[in-house]
This record gives structure tokens, C-alpha cells and sequence, in this order.
């Protein structure tokens, strides 16, 4: 019978093959922050005969489906979200007034008599192409008359383009002509209206030789006008793609070129490289061959975790891009808890010997390192669920990275571990040692929590202080959550904030946000609109020199309304949900602790945010959200430990067991805390702005986080615990050890 080792080995080398064959034949699928274009996200509306449910909303892609492809965009996207909401991706469209107008137009068509000329101020008559009013008879033929429509032109003509129709009922367009054809020259009534979206887009009179009553037959026709190639295009387009059964409202748009998202893969890449080569260094340095092994198992995790999002036909944006980047570091920590473990257990038995010591370190680790998942995990669902955008592909690319993790540690480290520990030394293992930090806390052994009123104090002058920020600067919510239009533009010369500023106000904004970096200038404003945009380009260029639009946004307000709202009920369902998951998997007093802690620390950042004045977005949350997960991680460990040292010293003091809890993992604590600050750091160095306020948001949660396990959760687990009289949970009972003997008996 085979062991399981050699079953771990065999799935171990399972999972590195397919992930490898993956990798190597698998094309990314990259969202459109990262390859450049436009998204558009549409809401339907209801109109006075159709409502707009899940049907109508599946009938109005179809009709945006056809004018995408006769547009010629290469691979567009269109899903619907929820039962309104349509998500259209256009790669390679950077124009969002073209994509905008030609794709949502609502393209009601329809040809009406003219009954005559109307009176100024008659509320029910059309303005013709001219500006002339007249009165119209109802629609003769609708857009759904039509059979085929495209832009024409012909040199013998003359120069110019128009747009040439098809008609299903050849009978119908014959009558409407040939009655037209009856009234005499000059009379409006020999005119045809064809209207589009209640305006007449061209009112042809009859030719004189078509004959009355006879009309134009064959059931062609054309649309004249003084037409570029492009308005005949696009007008063709709307006709031949059939009317939208409901209107649609533009809620969102985001549009990005090419160069920035090219400009995001080298930064998340250069990130990637550096981070890691810093974490391999730093956790060979403290574990030795046994960190030079999870350094191995980490590049497995790497290869697993992409070709898993590749599999999965995920999509990689900006905020994906971090958080895969990000990954990296947390998943170490799995790692890291097993070493510390099995350092913990060489020390208490070490005739027993390494290979002894690392099974007992991965088995008793086990229960943190699922506990602190778990809570990642909750995060990480949060931000699929309520984020908006780009931001959902950061919570597909944390779950699976807490997944991949898990593998890299809990298999494949195991198995190269086990290959090698108990062949060489305790000295190069990196397992023989306590380590510096243990040693150190060993030694010392400080009383930490004989002052834990003053940390409770200490905690909460620091959260008073972040408050008042709140209080005096407010947050500076970014146009994703207050709705209205931001763009960014790329200058060929330094500009300087006042004369950017300048510029936006000369164009027409004073009120607008005005902000320049390195990458350039951004604006900010309620009401900017796409044709404003331009204005304020043109505006710019005249200081800036050449001046080329990188990125833009648009949130409807109710959208922004939504997603604030979102936001503040994903933050208050992951405080509630981990409070709920550590009372049910410790006992009440840790979770309200734990969970004090975590207010303390999301406080701290957003009050951090507040004081700096940065801005409050999708991003932002994705980065509150880890560091939700992060902090009560850290704390799951912690009290795993005091649950573990209560139940083995039951007649010490329950604070106690927290001081030597807070001790005994506080090695394993500052191990894991460095390895994500280095790719933290990698992000702030090497990523653009977006990217450097989120590492700037997880570095101060981290840090928080880290201190608020030991000075704020461990006190006041201790001060909650006079209101639990429950005495500590009862050991385990030892496991019956079963040995077989020669003769096959057990003993």
C-alpha cells in the first residue's frame, strides 16, 4: 500500500503539470484598462408599451450586438448585469462620444407624411433639418420596414455620402411616395419626414417625375443630406441594427488607451519581479533551505494561481493585476505559520527529530492557517459582490490566490519538505533554531499586557485623531461614488497646477478638481460632459503643448449613489461577518475584540486617507477590504494561540495565556508582515498613482493591523472576558497510538 506522502507527491507534481500546460498555451484575457477602450454600461428604461425586465434588456443587447460588429469593433463584449444593466466593452474604441452615441442611440426610425407647415410655438410640431416646423401624419413605415441600410457614394453624383435603404413592404413606401408625389412643387405635404428619435433627420421632396398616385417603386430609397463618410456610417448603422425596444440610460463609462495599460502591465510586472526576489531573499535569510524550498513552492503558486485565472476565462485588470502581485506576499504567511510551528516543536522535542517536528508543524497549524483563509476569503466575496468594474476582477484574483495558496503551502511545500528535511542538519534546515525574534521574546520575556489599559489608551487617542481628520477634511470620494466625469491627459510639457487650473476655468469649469502628477493632469466635475472634455483638452494644450487623453470615467449619479452605498454595506457585512465567524469559531469576547480592533484600524486608514486628502474610490475599498481580511487573519492566528495555551495552563491568569500568545506568535507575525511589505513597497515604487495610494492604503493597514492583534485586540479580549465566566475549553483527549507488531498484533 502506497503512503499518503507518495499520494501528496503524485498530486503535488499533478497540479505543477497542469498548471504549467496552462500557462504555456493559454492566452490571458486582458480587461480594458489593461489593452485600452472604451466600457460602456447601459441601464434600461421603461417606455410607455414595454417594460424593461430581464427580456427587454436581453432583446436591446441584440440590436447593440449588431451596431458593434457593423461598427467593425474586433471582439466587443456584451453581458447584462441583473435584470437593467448591460456591460459593453469595445476594445480599440478610445472616441467614447462615437461609442456612446452610436451604440445607446435609442434609433427610433420611421417615415411620416407632412401634413403642411406649423405654426411658431405649435407643441406638437417637428423642426425639419432647416428649423422650419411642420406637422407630421402618424408613421406610415417604422424602422422595422426596413430591410437593409448602407452609406453610399457616387463620383457621377457629385461629392458627398448618403445612406441607402431597403424596404421590406415595397406597397407601403410606393403609397407614401405616391401620395406625396400629388401636392404641387414647394408644398410640404410633397415632402416624406424621415425621423429618428422624434427628429427629422431629412424631408426630401418628391422628385417631379415621380408620378402621383404611382409613387417610387421597387422599395428602394436613399437619405441625403451633407454627410461625411463617418455620419453616413453611422447612421446606416443605427437603421440596418434595428430600433432599441427600450431607452437606454448611460450610467457608466470608462475609457483607457493602449499606452497606459501597457504602461500598468510593465509596472505590476516590474512589481512582481521585485517583490519577489526581495521576499525569496528575506525568507531564505530567516528559514534557510526550508525558506529556499517555500521560495521554490512559491513559483508553483504563482504558475497555479495564473493558470487557474486563465482557466477560469478571468479577465485581468488594473486592480487584478495588484492583487495577483499582492498575492504573493500573503502567501507566504501560510508558510511562514507552519515554520514557525515546527520551529516551536524541534525545540520542545528534538530527539524526535525534524522531519517529526515539521509534520506536528504542519498538522497543529492547520487550524489558523484555515481560520485566517476564511476570512480572506469573506473579503474577497464581498468585493465580487458589491464592487463595481474593474475592481471585481481584484476579488476574483484575492479568492483564488488565498486557494492557490493553500496548495503551494499545505501541498507542495509539504512534499519538497519532506523530501528533504531529516537528511540534512537542524543548522541548515533553518528549523533547528528558535530564531532571532523567538529568542529574543524568550529571553526578555515581556509582560506586555500588565499595561494594557495604557495600550487601549494609546489606540484610542490614535483613532481620535483619524476621526477629527474625518471630521475636518472629509473624505475625498473620487467620481466613482459622488457620480459626474473624470479625465486624465498626458501633457508633452510640465504644467503647473495653477495654470492647469487656469485652463479647466477658461474652458468653462472654475468648480472643477484640478490635480497634476507625474502622469499628467486630471480633471474632476459634476456636470462634464464628453463634447466639455474636449473643450477643456483644447484648453490645455494651449500651456501644456501636445496634450493626449489617457484614461476617462463617467459615473451617472445614481450609479455613484449605488456604489457608495455599496461600499459602506460591504465594509459593515465584512465587520459583521467576521465577527460572526470568530464567535462562532472562538467564543464571543474574542470576535467583539477582534472586531473592536478592526474598527480601530479601518478608522486609522480612512482618517489617514482624510488627513492626505487622497481620493476615496473602487480601489480604495478593494484595499479596505484586504486590509479587513488581513487584520482579522492576523488576530485568528492570535487567538488561535491564546485558545491553545488557556486550555493547556488552566491555572494561570487568562491574560496570561494572551501575553504568551501575542510572544509566541509575534515571530511568525513580523516574518509575514515583511514579506508583504516588500511587494508593497515594490507597488509604491514602481506603480502609477492609482497604484501607489492602494499600497499606501495596505501599508497602513497592515502596520495597524500587526499592533492592534497585540495592544488592542489581546487588552480587550482580556477586559471582555470578566463578562464570559465560562472556564477555558477542556483538552484534547490524547490520540490512542496504535503499533503493529511483528507477529501482526496490535498494541
Amino acid at each position: 500500500m502506497f503512503r499518503a506522502p507518495f499520494w501528496r507527491a503524485v498530486a503535488a507534481c499533478a497540479v505543477i503539470a497542469i498548471s504549467l500546460v496552462v500557462t504555456f498555451n493559454a492566452a490571458p484575457r486582458l480587461g480594458l484598462d489593461l489593452r485600452g477602450g472604451t466600457q460602456l454600461v447601459f441601464e434600461t428604461k421603461d417606455s410607455p408599451t414595454v417594460e424593461a425586465d430581464a427580456a427587454a434588456t436581453d432583446r436591446a443587447i441584440n440590436v447593440l450586438r449588431q451596431r458593434a460588429d457593423a461598427l467593425g469593433v474586433v471582439d466587443p463584449t456584451l453581458v447584462r448585469s441583473g435584470e437593467k444593466r448591460i456591460i459593453v466593452e469595445l476594445p480599440g474604441v478610445l472616441d467614447p462620444r462615437q461609442a456612446a452615441e452610436v451604440i445607446g442611440r435609442t434609433a427610433q426610425l420611421a417615415f411620416h407624411p407632412v401634413l403642411g407647415a406649423a405654426e411658431q410655438g405649435d407643441g406638437t410640431a417637428v423642426r425639419d433639418e432647416n428649423g422650419q416646423p411642420l406637422k407630421l401624419g402618424p408613421a406610415a413605415i417604422t424602422g422595422d420596414g426596413v430591410s437593409d441600410a448602407a452609406e453610399s457614394s457616387d463620383p457621377q453624383r457629385g461629392p458627398g455620402w448618403w445612406v441607402s435603404l431597403d424596404f421590406r413592404d415595397a406597397a407601403a413606401w410606393q403609397k407614401l411616395t405616391g401620395e406625396a408625389a400629388c401636392h404641387p412643387q414647394g408644398d410640404p405635404q410633397r415632402r416624406v419626414a424621415i425621423v429618428l428619435d422624434k427628429e427629422i433627420i431629412s424631408s426630401p421632396p418628391m422628385d417631379p417625375s415621380v408620378p402621383c398616385g404611382a409613387g417610387i417603386p421597387g422599395g428602394r430609397a436613399d437619405i441625403t443630406g451633407s454627410f461625411t463618410h463617418e455620419e453616413a456610417r453611422d447612421l446606416a448603422v443605427l437603421i440596418k441594427g434595428g430600433a432599441l425596444p427600450v431607452p437606454l440610460d448611460l450610467v457608466e463609462q470608462r475609457t483607457v488607451g493602449p499606452t497606459l495599460g501597457e504602461a500598468a502591465i510593465k509596472a505590476s510586472a516590474e512589481a512582481a519581479v521585485a517583490g519577489l526576489i526581495l521576499t525569496a531573499v528575506f525568507i531564505v535569510a530567516v528559514y534557510r533551505l526550508a525558506g529556499l524550498l517555500s521560495v521554490i513552492a512559491l513559483l508553483c503558486y504563482g504558475a497555479l494561481s495564473y493558470a487557474a485565472l486563465v482557466a477560469m476565462g478571468a479577465t485581468f485588470t488594473l486592480p487584478g493585476l495588484a492583487g495577483f502581485v499582492l498575492a504573493i506576499g500573503m502567501a507566504i504567511d501560510a508558510n511562514v505559520l507552519v515554520f514557525e510551528r515546527a520551529r516551536e516543536e524541534y525545540q520542545q522535542s528534538p530527539r524526535r527529530g525534524l522531519r517529526s517536528a515539521l509534520d506536528r508543524g504542519f498538522r497543529n497549524a492547520w487550524s489558523a492557517i484555515a481560520d485566517s483563509n476564511v476570512t480572506t476569503l469573506i473579503a474577497a466575496g464581498l468585493l465580487f459582490w458589491l464592487a463595481s468594474g474593474p475592481v471585481k476582477g481584484f476579488g476574483v484574483t484575492l479568492a483564488v490566490g488565498v486557494l492557490a495558496s493553500l496548495v503551494s503551502a499545505m501541498l507542495i511545500t509539504r512534499v519538497l519538505a519532506h523530501a528533504v528535511i531529516g537528511r540534512i542538519g537542524p543548522r541548515l534546515s533553518g528549523l533547528g533554531s528558535p530564531g532571532a525574534v523567538r529568542t529574543w521574546l524568550t529571553r526578555r520575556n515581556p509582560q506586555l499586557m500588565r499595561a494594557g489599559k495604557v495600550w487601549l489608551a494609546i489606540a484610542g487617542t490614535v483613532a481620535a485623531v483619524a476621526v477629527a481628520g474625518l471630521a475636518a477634511r472629509g473624505l475625498n470620494f473620487g467620481v466613482e461614488f459622488t457620480g459626474g466625469r473624470l479625465v486624465e491627459f498626458a501633457t508633452s510639457r510640465p504644467i503647473s497646477a495653477e495654470a492647469a487650473g487656469q485652463a479647466v476655468s477658461r474652458a468653462g469649469f472654475p468648480a472643477a478638481v484640478v490635480q497634476v502628477n507625474d502622469d499628467g493632469v486630471s480633471v474632476r466635475a459634476a456636470n462634464l460632459g464628453i463634447e466639455e472634455a474636449a473643450r477643456i483638452e483644447q484648453a490645455l494644450e494651449a500651456q501644456a503643448g501636445e496634450v493626449t487623453k489617457t484614461r476617462e470615467e463617467f459615473i451617472g449619479p445614481s450609479l455613484g449613489e449605488e456604489l457608495r452605498r455599496n461600499a459602506l454595506i460591504a465594509l459593515g457585512v465584512a465587520v459583521a461577518m467576521q465577527l460572526v465567524y470568530l464567535a462562532a469559531r472562538f467564543r464571543w469576547t474574542f470576535g467583539a475584540a477582534a472586531v473592536l480592533a478592526l474598527v480601530a484600524d479601518v478608522i486609522v486608514v480612512a482618517g489617514l486617507f482624510a488627513w492626505l486628502g487622497k481620493p476615496i474610490d473602487g480601489v480604495f475599498l478593494a484595499a479596505m477590504l484586504t486590509v479587513v481580511g488581513y487584520s482579522v487573519n492576523d488576530k485568528v492566528v492570535v487567538f488561535d494561540r491564546v485558545r491553545e495555551l488557556w486550555t493547556a495552563r488552566r491555572g494561570e491568569p487568562f491574560a496570561s495565556a494572551v501575553n504568551g500568545a501575542i510572544l509566541q506568535t509575534m515571530p511568525r507575525t513580523v516574518n509575514t508582515g515583511l514579506g508583504a511589505l516588500f511587494i508593497l513597497v515594490a507597488l509604491m515604487f514602481f506603480g502609477g498613482d492609482s497604484l501607489r495610494d492602494f499600497a499606501v492604503a495596505l501599508v497602513a493597514g497592515i502596520v495597524t493591523g500587526t499592533l492592534s492583534s497585540a495592544f488592542v485586540a489581546g487588552p480587550a479580549a482580556i477586559l471582555l472576558g470578566r463578562f464570559d465566566r465560562r472556564p477555558p475549553p477542556q483538552p484534547a483527549a490524547p490520540r490512542e497510538r496504535k503499533v503493529r507488531t511483528g507477529s501482526g498484533a496490535v498494541l
